[in-house]
């Protein structure tokens, strides 16, 4: 019952902060048919579906790495003849299924009752894209995440830089609303950092709202960050194994 309780209240959680933010911009939007380039169709589309796209790239149990760490309980899976980071992976991709399930149903109940005004992509190939540009972020938080994680390696404080880090993402990623309306050096600042990968790049994709230019420089660079995150996540997990002590057992 426990964890059941805790995933229900997750995800009633989740509902509430989507409906704040809908509401929020439903009043701004109140006497406004355009603002900052969106129309009311397309910032409540962005709203709506970052709750899912939030479950997709963001929802997790790379927690967990860190706790078995520091509980030395890491060594139960080391000497299992199983890759530890696949299950890890497969862990993820069950947390993933579940989290964006319930939230799929969220969803229709919400646009049911709301009667929102939806911006429905009709273009096969930017779905194509879109799916694509999901499964950067899904990379780039999966890696990112890990990394929080293989800290407890050196440090029994893991929820700390955890907690701090996640304050940062839920300002850089779009969450609450599209990164393109800050100024342009906080602009610039977001666009150099790997977090608009999890929700902002993905939504803009299915929206529409990227030029061809625009598309190629941010899978490459996505691609880039992806590389860059799964090197620095194998070498944390190598030098990590090598003064690992199973502290605890």
């Amino acid at each position: 019952m426990t964890y059941r309780l805790s995933f229900i209240l997750w995800r009633v959680r989740m509902v509430i902060q989507l409906l704040v933010t809908y509401f929020l911009w439903m009043a701004i939007f109140s006497e406004k048919k355009e603002l900052f380039g969106y129309s009311q169709s397309m910032i409540l589309t962005y709203i709506l579906l970052s709750s899912s796209m939030r479950t997709l790239t963001m929802s997790t149990r790379t927690q967990d790495i860190g706790i078995l760490i520091n509980s030395g309980d890491l060594s139960n899976w080391l000497i299992r003849p199983i890759s530890f980071i696949k299950n890890c992976i497969s862990r993820e991709i069950a947390d993933k299924s579940l989290n964006f399930i319930f939230s799929l149903l969220e969803l229709i109940l919400l646009f049911i009752l709301l009667q929102a005004p939806f911006f429905v992509q009709s273009n096969f190939l930017v779905l194509l894209l879109t799916t694509f540009a999901i499964s950067l972020g899904v990379l780039l938080f999966f890696y990112f995440s890990t990394i929080l994680s293989y800290l407890a390696f050196w440090t029994q404080d893991i929820w700390a830089p955890r907690f701090l880090s996640f304050i940062f993402i839920e300002f850089f990623a779009g969450i609450l609303f599209p990164i393109d309306i800050l100024p342009k050096p906080l602009l610039l600042l977001s666009q150099s950092l790997p977090f608009h990968y999890f929700i902002y790049f993905p939504l803009k994709v299915y929206l529409g709202q990227l030029s061809a230019p625009m598309l190629l420089q941010g899978f490459t660079i996505g691609i880039i960050w992806v590389y860059g995150l799964w090197f620095i996540s194998n070498t944390l997990w190598t030098k990590g194994l090598r003064i690992y002590t199973a502290q605890g057992r």
